[in-house]
């Protein structure tokens, strides 16, 4: 298994998770919170075009910064680690913008919000070191014996 299908099962296994969780967790928990806090200023329908690029973005950067990383010291923690960091900083750069910025941010929504934010990147790092390990492992399988690098 060359190398770059490993990446792109690492990283459809990370949009994935991302995803469908934050999809879950916008449509059970987080509309209730934003429109009772923030409704005047939402748009009725979500921008599509800007989801689906944060997402596609967002997954580049946590392969980037946490599932590489963590498939290179063969460490779920790492990827654990590292997610939960990404998650964090990006999550509060835009809750404590916000907070800074607009009127109805609150302080509880900006800390619900950057709580989400890490377990979300850290549980969808974590999807993508599992893809990735299981890839390394089947590469590992397709070398002749004896010739198998370190992975």
């Amino acid at each position: 298994m060359p190398e770059i299908t490993r990446v792109l099962l690492a990283f459809a296994a990370t949009l994935i998770t991302f995803v469908v969780l934050d999809v879950a967790w916008l449509m059970l928990v987080a509309i209730g919170q934003f429109q009772s806090q923030l409704g005047a200023i939402l748009h009725p329908q979500p921008n599509l075009f800007a989801a689906v690029a944060l997402y596609v973005i967002f997954a580049c950067g946590l392969i980037v910064l946490a599932v590489q990383p963590a498939l290179k010291a063969r460490s779920l923690s790492v990827a654990i680690a590292n997610g939960a960091v990404l998650g964090l900083t990006a999550y509060a750069t835009f809750d404590l913008t916000n907070l800074a910025i607009l009127k109805g941010w609150t302080v509880g929504l900006a800390l619900l919000d950057m709580t989400w934010g890490t377990v979300l990147s850290a549980t969808a790092a974590s999807a993508g070191y599992a893809a990735g390990s299981r890839a390394t492992r089947a590469m590992a399988d397709d070398i002749p014996s004896g010739n198998q690098p370190f992975l």
